[in-house]
């Protein structure tokens, strides 16, 4: 997008920068009105809101053209595109889960088990943090986990709040941590070292890291086991349930699993990995009995059944609602928007102390990644940039730099109420999972721990500079600040093709 923009001329509106937000204005306002006044939850209804709020904004710029193609531009950026196709991609490995009875063959285990309410829900949130670090999609493990836990866990006594918002933060744990995340590498590559030459390295960011991710993990789970078992029915939903009354068949599905979980570490590349699930699922669906070959894709009367149409048809309006947003996005990108804050926070003369710079860098990366609907790797790689001159102000070093803004993006940002895409994407999730109830996003907020969590972790670690180190001669770490190098925090920067050639790369190979 930033190669449109830098042969685009700057869009312009009739009443100045404000017109740039008219259509986020219209969609923000029309879903709370949605979801907070009238309880009402229909992704069609926030795709439409998006669109109304662009058709609002367009006749107020000063060329009406340059508008639609700023809006197209936005759509049509790499970022947006492969999102759409990864959109597609994972919603036919969900729908065949979910056709195949694996989340009854996890109700049977759990009940031989003994795994009920509380337990079950604190369980989950360890399974998907564990199936997100070995993805490294946060996107890919809720398609897939969703339909395996969401349902059982509802049969099982566990709070479906509790329970929705423990899968999302496990998706958004492995996005925090996993060495091959966009996220994680976005916010690395972005962090450019003054005493040396190259950027922050991967491992070691995620090394120091870990206390972080790894504290709030631990909360979290304790968060979920506690007040899960506080809140679900646990033991008294499951009285007259016995596992007779489940057929273990589904459980055959989880090679399926293994299969995408291990193309997945192996290729990295997460539609290798769907191609992968989707074979491995048909084939063995097939011969164990769970699938027919009707249910993969096959006519009554008029109508085209099968796994393959409606998980095409279960994501069309999370498709949609990508659209409405990649194209205010772009409105918002042409406009200078990003690049009036860009001058605005590193030339305010604020940023004079480490958790000073740490609190700009926090407070940037949240209102960047709200604007970018939650989605954190875009949005740090267009923030990136200013965390770095800001940090090299103060002496930080890269790693601090990189941590502060990622564990703000993933945290509270990728949360917002009523922005968020992974809250928009979870609700979705939760519909027509057997008896479990469909979830709004307001709900699924609420019992998102891991991410609020980790805000508060990494608030703590800025105001009382637990972890903070600084950059040394020859990019040495330094918990000393008299020990620190002199930087220069307006150096030349990076060629941010390249920065881009590496995130949209990332992308493709982990989400």
């Amino acid at each position: 997008m930033s190669e449109d923009r830098a042969a685009a001329p700057l869009l312009s509106f009739r009443i100045g920068l404000l017109g740039a937000f008219i259509a986020p204005i219209v969609f923000v306002v029309s879903t709370i009105v949605f979801f907070v006044v009238f309880r009402a939850f229909d992704m069609n209804a926030l795709t439409a809101a998006a669109l109304a709020g662009l058709f609002i904004a367009a006749p107020f710029a000063r060329r009406y053209d340059a508008f639609w193609e700023a809006a197209a531009r936005g759509v049509s950026s790499k970022t947006s595109v492969i999102l759409i196709l990864l959109l597609f991609s994972i919603g036919l490995t969900s729908s065949l889960i979910k056709s195949t009875g694996i989340s009854e063959g996890f109700i049977w285990l759990s009940l031989s088990l003994g795994v009920h309410g509380g337990l079950f829900i604190a369980i989950t949130f360890a399974a998907v943090c564990a199936i997100a670090m070995a993805t490294a999609s946060s996107l890919g493990t809720m398609f897939t986990a969703f339909p395996i836990f969401y349902p059982a866990g509802f049969v099982l006594g566990a709070d479906p709040v509790l329970l929705a918002g423990a899968i999302l933060s496990g998706a958004l744990f492995g996005d925090n941590l996993a060495p091959i995340s966009d996220s994680t590498v976005i916010s690395s590559t972005t962090q450019r070292y003054r005493t040396k030459d190259g950027t922050a390295e991967v491992p070691g960011v995620v090394g120091s890291r870990l206390r972080y991710s790894l504290t709030a993990a631990a909360i979290a789970f304790c968060l979920f086991l506690g007040i899960g078992t506080l809140v679900s029915p646990g033991s008294e939903a499951v009285a007259g349930v016995s596992p007779d009354d489940f057929s273990p068949a589904g459980l055959w599905m989880l090679i399926a699993v293994v299969v995408l979980l291990g193309t997945a570490i192996v290729t990295r590349n997460i539609f290798k990995a769907v191609t992968a699930g989707l074979v491995s699922g048909i084939v063995v669906g097939l011969l164990s009995g769970v699938l027919e070959p009707a249910g993969i894709i096959g006519v009554e009367g008029d109508a085209i059944t099968g796994f393959l149409i409606g998980g095409v048809a279960n994501i069309l309006p999370i498709i949609g609602l990508n659209v409405g947003i990649f194209a205010m996005l772009g409105v918002l990108e042409s406009a200078g928007v990003l690049d009036r804050l860009v001058e605005k926070v590193v030339s305010s003369g604020w940023v004079t102390t480490p958790r000073r710079a740490e609190l700009a860098i926090g407070a940037g990366i949240l209102a960047t990644t709200t604007l970018f609907a939650g989605v954190n790797g875009p949005s740090m790689l267009v923030f990136g940039p200013i965390a770095d001159r800001i940090g090299a102000q103060v002496k930080l070093h890269p790693f601090r730099r990189a941590n502060v803004m990622d564990c703000f993006a993933l945290g509270l940002g990728s949360v917002v109420p009523v922005v968020s895409s992974f809250l928009f994407i979870a609700s979705l999730l939760t519909v027509d999972q057997g008896s479990a109830p469909a979830l709004d996003p307001m709900s699924i907020f609420t019992g998102a721990f891991y991410p609020l969590v980790l805000t508060c972790v990494i608030l703590t670690a800025v105001l009382t500079g637990w972890g903070r180190r600084y950059e040394g001669i020859g990019g040495s770490v330094e918990k000393d600040p008299s020990r620190a190098a002199d930087l220069d925090a307006d150096a030349p920067q990076a060629d941010p093709t390249a920065v881009g050639d590496q995130r949209t790369r990332t992308t493709t190979e982990t989400r």
